[in-house]
């Protein structure tokens, strides 16, 4: 799954989405490609549990099944509307009428998408919606933000928590690379392709020595934020405490 810029709400949290769906094995794989976005996610198995979890989560978005066991996705629409009546609703379903899309529509649904569906589809279908919604951040274009990191495509400044961070050409591509991928272990062929544009063969050791430049300027005296997956490659994210051990 590609990862873009993470959406965060204005406050600078992530935004958050409830998953509303029966079945557990399709909730629990549509809860962790949104985690994987960087995004807080609760999920509900039932429209009461739904309603429950949406007045206490307050979502910036909510992701509905239409057919649940206890009552119509519709229902649920209309009493999760009376508590945040401007949150966008995607509607899950199997069914695929016209008829059916127009009622999820006509009840107040702002888009619709028909299983089997892409995690891929569903998470732009969601970001389109929360973007449209104002619930996240505006951030110009040319600006990439992981953690306190930020780094300017267009002026070529780089700073983390505020402080002004001086990098060559080459480090700077690296940590772009790393940035536009923000939890993304990237292999030390993908960095060579895209940061040296040749091949592998036998040039690793640039790549370890260009992360080793990075580090001594972006974690010297912080939190780390690069990290190395041994084996695998390398991964930028914010600095919090990792949810599983992480070389580095």
């Amino acid at each position: 799954m590609t990862t873009t810029e993470p959406l965060l709400r204005p406050d600078g949290s992530p935004v958050r989405v409830l998953v509303v769906d029966d079945e557990a094995a399709l909730a629990e794989l549509l809860s962790m490609a949104l985690r994987y976005e960087g995004w807080e996610v609760r999920s509900a198995p039932d429209g009461a549990a739904g309603v429950r979890e949406a007045r206490a989560f307050r979502p910036d978005a909510v992701l509905l099944d239409v057919m649940l066991p206890d009552m119509h996705g519709l229902t649920v629409l209309t009493k999760i509307r009376r508590e945040l009546p401007e949150v966008p609703v995607l509607f899950l379903t199997a069914k695929d009428a016209v008829e059916d899309r127009i009622a999820g529509l006509t009840a107040g649904g702002d888009d619709y998408v028909t299983k089997p569906f892409s995690l891929e589809e569903v998470v732009a279908r969601l970001r389109g919606l929360i973007r449209r919604s104002g619930a996240a951040a505006k951030r110009s274009e040319s600006i990439l933000v992981v953690g306190d990191l930020t780094l300017d495509e267009d002026s070529h400044e780089v700073t983390r928590g505020g402080r002004s961070i001086h990098l060559t050409a080459t480090e700077f591509e690296l940590l772009r690379y790393l940035m536009r991928n923000p939890r993304r272990v990237l292999s030390k062929a993908q960095i060579l392709d895209r940061v040296w544009s040749y091949d592998f063969g036998g040039k690793a050791n640039v790549v370890e020595l260009y992360i080793s430049y990075l580090r001594r300027k972006i974690d010297a005296g912080r939190e780390p934020m690069i990290h190395t997956r041994r084996g695998a490659g390398y991964l930028i994210r914010s600095a919090e405490p990792a949810s599983e051990p992480v070389a580095v």
